[in-house]
C-alpha cells in the first residue's frame, strides 16, 4: 500500500496527479477506452495483478488488515475479523490441529462524499474532508467504517457503529448510499426476510448506531439509490429455489420504491414493487417455471412491456413499528420476479427518467435457463416519464452470456458510459477458466450493438490464492472465500447535498473532483481508486 503522510499530502498528490494525466481523450469512456483483451485466468496457485485499460492505474487506499482507530465489540480491522484477539493470520493450524484463519468480512459498496469539519475517535486530530463509507458483507457483528482519504494510517478507518439505538448487533450490510433528503446514510441488508434498510449518520459519535428503516419492510436487499422526487429505489438479490437437474435457480428477487410521506422522513410511506405486463395486459409469471415463457420473453433483446407499481405495503403512524417481509408482499401482488437483480442506479442527464439494474442470474454454464431463459443474467432498463410515474417500459439492454455474467455492481462514468462489473464466484471462475472483469457498456442506443470494453481484468492476491487453494481442497473448518471477486464500483464527486444524486450531474472521472473507486473483494480485501496514468496515456497519444 502506498505510504500515507499525516494530513493527507501523499493522497492529496496522486489524485492531483491522476487529475492532471486525464486527456481530452477520457479513457474510462466506451468511445475513447482501450480495452483490455482477455480477462485473467483462474490457475491453482497462481497470483495474477489486476489489468487496466491503457491510461488508467489504481492505488490501494485501505486494506483488510489496516487496525480501526477505534477498535470496539470485536472490531478491530478494516476487512478482517480478529482471532482470539490476535492480528489477521493467515491459515494456521491451531490447537488439536483445526485450520485457523481470521475471517474476512468482505468490505462492500462503496459510498463517497466529501464533508467539512468531520470529527473522529481522536479529539484534535484533523481527519480532512473526503471520505468513503461501507459496511461489510460477512463479519460478526456487522458494522459500518469510515474511510478518512485525507488522514494518516493510524486514523485512516472509523468504525461508526457496530449496534442500533437498543443494543442489537447490526447485520452484515451489502449496499450503502447518501440520502441528502434525510441527511442520512443507507444501508442494505441482504438477508432475505431477515434483511432490511438500516440508517445512520456520515457524523462520527461516541455510542453511534445505524437503526431499521420499518417502513421499506424486510427483503434480501443489496442495491439502494435515492430519486430527485425523494422516493428510494431498492434492488433486491434472492436465489430462488433450484429444481433437481437444472443446474438454475428460479427467479425470487424484485425491485422496489418507496415512496415516503413526506420526502426526507423515512418513518412513514409507501413501498411498491415493479410489476412487468404482458402484451396482453396481464402480470408476468417468471417465477414458477426456470424456462417460462414470460422470462424467455422479458430475456429477449429488442422486447420491451410495460410497467407498473403496485403497492405492497403502507406504513402510517399507528403501524409504524409492525414489521412485515417485501419479498412475500411483492410475490403475494404478483410483482415480476426476477434471476438475482442485485443494483441499480439512474442515468446521467436523464432527469431520473432511466434506472439500469443488473441482473446476476445463475452463475453456472450448465444452466438449461442459459440459452434464452435469463441464465447469464444481463443488465435492464427501466424508463418512464419521471420517478414519480406509475408506469414505464421495461426492456433488456444487454445479455448476458459466458463471458459477461455474474453481474453487480454498476456505476455510470459519464452521460453515456455505464461501469458493469463481474462478481462470478469460484465455480463459474472455474468452469470459464476466467477470473471477474468490468465493463463500459455504450447506453446511447436501445440495446447494447457490441460486446462492451474491458476496463479491468481483476487478478488474485497471495490472500486469495491461498483461500483458492483451502476452498478447492474442501479443507473441514475453512470458512472464507476463495477467489477475489469485484464490487464497489463507485463515480462520485462527493456531493452531499440533492443537487449531488447519483444521476443529477454527467461525471467526469479525473476531473472537477470526479473519482473512482472498487474494492476488490476477498483475500487482502482492498479497496482501489483509479487514477488516470499519466505516463500511459501519453505513451497512447505518441
Amino acid at each position: 500500500m502506498a505510504a500515507v503522510a499525516a494530513g493527507g499530502i501523499v493522497v492529496a498528490a496522486l489524485a492531483g496527479a491522476g487529475a492532471a494525466g486525464a486527456s481530452d481523450r477520457d479513457p474510462l469512456t466506451a468511445r475513447s477506452l482501450t480495452p483490455v483483451v482477455r480477462a485473467n485466468p483462474k490457475a491453482p496457485g497462481l497470483t495474477t495483478p489486476n489489468r487496466l485499460s491503457r491510461g488508467l492505474t489504481e492505488v490501494a487506499r485501505v486494506q483488510g488488515s489496516n487496525e480501526v482507530e477505534n477498535p470496539q465489540d470485536g472490531v478491530g480491522y478494516y476487512g478482517y475479523d480478529a482471532v482470539d484477539n490476535q492480528p489477521p493470520l493467515l491459515p494456521v493450524v491451531g490447537t488439536g490441529g483445526a485450520l485457523t484463519e481470521a475471517h474476512k468480512t468482505e468490505p462492500d459498496k462503496n459510498t463517497y462524499l466529501v464533508l467539512k469539519g468531520q470529527r473522529g475517535a481522536t479529539a484534535g486530530y484533523r481527519y480532512g474532508s473526503h471520505f468513503l463509507f461501507q459496511g461489510d458483507e460477512s463479519g460478526t457483528p456487522g458494522y459500518v467504517t469510515r474511510v478518512n482519504l485525507d488522514a494518516d494510517s493510524a486514523h485512516r478507518v472509523t468504525v461508526l457503529a457496530t449496534h442500533d439505538a437498543k443494543g442489537r448487533a447490526l447485520p452484515d450490510f451489502d449496499g450503502s448510499t447518501w440520502d441528502p433528503f434525510a441527511s442520512q446514510l443507507l444501508m442494505t441488508a441482504e438477508a432475505g426476510c431477515n434483511g432490511g434498510v438500516w440508517a445512520g449518520s456520515a457524523e462520527y459519535r461516541s455510542g453511534g448506531t445505524f437503526d431499521e428503516v420499518p417502513a421499506m419492510g424486510k427483503g434480501g436487499y443489496e442495491g439502494v439509490q435515492t430519486a430527485s422526487d425523494g422516493s428510494v429505489w431498492l434492488v433486491e438479490d434472492v436465489g430462488g429455489p433450484s429444481p433437481a437437474g437444472t443446474n438454475g435457480k428460479l427467479a425470487n428477487s424484485y425491485v422496489y420504491r418507496f415512496v415516503p410521506s413526506k420526502r426526507g422522513d423515512l418513518r412513514t410511506g409507501t413501498l411498491q414493487a415493479l410489476q412487468v405486463l404482458r402484451r396482453s395486459g396481464q402480470p408476468m409469471d417468471t417465477g414458477s417455471d426456470l424456462l417460462a415463457q414470460d422470462l424467455k420473453d422479458l430475456h429477449r433483446l429488442g422486447s420491451s412491456f410495460a410497467t407498473r407499481w403496485v403497492t405492497i405495503h403502507r406504513t402510517t403512524s399507528a403501524n409504524a413499528a409492525e414489521t412485515f417481509c417485501a419479498t412475500t408482499a411483492a410475490k403475494a401482488a404478483h410483482a415480476t420476479a426476477l434471476k438475482r437483480p442485485e443494483n441499480g442506479v439512474f442515468r446521467p442527464g436523464s432527469s431520473f427518467r432511466e434506472f439500469f439494474f443488473t441482473e446476476t442470474g445463475d452463475t453456472n454454464t450448465d444452466s438449461i435457463a442459459n440459452a434464452d431463459a435469463g441464465g447469464y443474467g444481463g443488465v435492464f432498463r427501466l424508463t418512464q416519464a419521471s420517478p414519480s410515474a406509475a408506469n414505464g417500459r421495461l426492456s433488456l439492454f444487454a445479455a448476458g452470456d459466458r463471458d459477461h455474467t455474474g453481474l453487480d455492481n454498476l456505476a455510470f462514468a459519464g452521460r453515456d458510459d455505464l461501469l458493469v462489473v463481474e462478481d462470478a464466484g469460484d465455480g463459474l471462475h472455474s468452469q470459464r477458466d476466467a477470473l471477474d472483469s468490468g465493463f463500459v457498456y455504450d447506453v446511447r442506443h436501445a440495446t447494447a450493438r457490441r460486446a462492451p470494453a474491458r476496463f479491468l481484468a481483476e487478478g488474485r492476491d497471495p490472500s486469495a490464492t491461498i483461500d483458492s487453494a483451502l476452498t478447492d481442497a474442501k479443507t473441514p473448518g475453512f470458512t472464507n472465500d476463495g477467489d477475489n471477486e469485484i464490487t464497489g464500483i463507485h463515480v462520485s464527486d462527493g456531493d452531499p447535498t440533492v443537487g449531488g444524486l447519483l444521476g443529477a450531474k454527467a461525471p467526469r472521472p479525473f476531473h472537477h473532483g470526479w473519482r473512482v473507486f472498487w474494492t476488490q473483494q476477498h483475500g487482502d480485501n482492498t479497496t482501489f481508486e483509479v487514477i488516470a496514468d499519466r505516463a500511459s496515456d501519453d505513451g497512447a497519444r505518441r
